[in-house]
């Protein structure tokens, strides 16, 4: 491993390094998972069952002023990767390149093309499974994957979200957390149920099915990256689960009445 010599670099193996954690966690997916409790909380509340109620992904901020929309979707997603670019910066200091150390780069585009394909399909069908299964027992809210309105422009956004959302969680939750906590001294198992818990964590909001499936899902991708060291494939993986989910949903509600 390459360390960069100089006072000012936060050196692998700092106490300073578990404050770093805590802060990227707290301005990105650690966040969102403390609001998804107080949401899974407040939906418990209600006196209404789970699978009764709505959880819209992908939300349209101004539906009858659809360039505004648009403006707002797109700065929304840039926003939204900047956790993932801090994360990069902050390994960099310690792992120089950061890119290169988690395997968040094109230099095996066949691979992580393939594999991702592979991991996408291995958890997909099954996650689809588990979300009816969920909702038909009365713990999962009734996910709407998109709630755009129809414009020339819904798809496209749905994708850039998708491909969005694979990058925040797969370089902060897995490349990052991970790095980080084993150079924190934390044992395999305890790094790979933190990670998942927390990957658990921010989809409750959505019931208690979300939470157990993006659970396995942390699990499996957490043993995937320790053994293969890339993060791209779990990219690859996460952006077509989410394509799936957004553009299928957003194809094929109309038509199916169990989605």
């Amino acid at each position: 491993m390459t360390t960069i010599s100089g006072p000012d670099v936060v050196r692998a193996g700092s106490p300073r390094l578990g404050v770093e954690v805590l802060i990227v966690l707290a301005i990105s997916l650690g966040q969102s998972g403390v609001y998804s409790v107080l949401r899974i909380i407040e939906r418990m509340t209600r006196g209404v069952q789970l699978n009764q109620q709505t959880s819209t992904l992908n939300a349209s901020v101004t539906p009858d002023r659809p360039w505004l929309d648009l403006t707002y979707q797109l700065i929304g997603i840039a926003f939204a990767v900047v956790p993932a670019l801090l994360a990069l910066y902050l390994l960099n200091l310690t792992d120089r390149p950061a890119t290169k150390r988690i395997g968040f780069d094109l230099s095996r585009p066949g691979f992580d093309a393939w594999f991702g394909t592979v991991i996408a399909a291995c958890i997909g069908i099954p996650g689809l499974g588990l979300y009816l299964a969920a909702k038909a027992l009365g713990v999962n809210t009734q996910v709407q994957a998109s709630g755009l309105t129809d414009h020339w422009w819904t798809i496209p956004v749905l994708i850039l979200a998708a491909a969005q959302n694979a990058v925040l969680e797969e370089v902060v939750m897995i490349g990052y957390l991970l790095t980080r906590l084993g150079q924190l001294g934390w044992r395999v198992p305890a790094i790979l149920i933190t990670s998942a818990v927390i990957r658990g964590s921010y989809h409750l909001y959505q019931g208690w099915g979300g939470f157990a499936g993006n659970l396995i899902m942390g699990l499996v991708f957490g043993l995937i990256y320790l053994r293969w060291k890339r993060v791209m494939p779990l990219v690859v993986a996460h952006t077509l689960l989410d394509v799936g989910a957004f553009v299928g949903y957003t194809l094929l509600a109309p038509h199916l009445s169990w989605l």
